[in-house]
């Protein structure tokens, strides 16, 4: 789920930032401050929105930075479980499929890719038994989430299952209809 998260932090501005509006200056070094972070807290930052607040800037005389008390508001993803997210197929490997939702992969596990007894092929195709339906790198599938690890926050992971009704790949839900 994407959120609109409020936070207050030390924002160290960078000399190169000196020159210009404050305010703009400060969002710069939020966005390189911020760009990529993940906590657990509040999940990946997708984006600085805007500065809200600057309060007063000091300077310390062993630091050419200035420092500011921010106050600003960002948008964060972070996954709910049984969230239900739609991504493409990135990869297909013997273990499962890795499905790119923008701003992170989720993993598939094989066991997880569709209610049929599925098989691997060595062309990275996935394909059940009875039903015949393929899962390939480029397909547009849906999926819900069914785990979330923040426990290495620079590799979030995120486990996706397809086997409800309603999930799996696009086109085999437009079949379906």
């Amino acid at each position: 789920m994407f959120y609109k998260v409020k936070l207050k932090d030390y924002v160290d501005l960078s000399p190169d930032l000196f020159e210009g509006d404050l305010n703009g200056s400060i969002k710069e070094q939020l966005i390189r401050d911020y760009s990529d972070k993940t906590t657990e807290e509040f999940g990946l930052v997708v984006s600085v929105i805007g500065v809200d607040s600057v309060g007063q800037g000091f300077k310390l005389p062993e630091d050419s930075s200035r420092h500011y008390v921010v106050e600003f508001t960002v948008l964060a993803y972070k996954p709910d479980l049984h969230e239900v997210v739609e991504g493409e197929v990135s990869s297909v490997t013997n273990f499962g499929v890795f499905i790119n939702m923008g701003i992170v992969d989720g993993l598939v596990h094989l066991s997880q890719t569709m209610v049929d007894q599925v098989s691997f092929s060595k062309t990275g195709v996935i394909q059940g038994s009875q039903t015949g339906q393929i899962l390939k790198a480029g397909d547009v599938v849906r999926g819900s989430v069914v785990a979330v690890s923040f426990k290495d926050l620079r590799n979030v992971k995120i486990g996706l299952t397809m086997r409800q009704p309603g999930l799996g790949a696009v086109e085999w839900l437009k079949a379906e209809q």
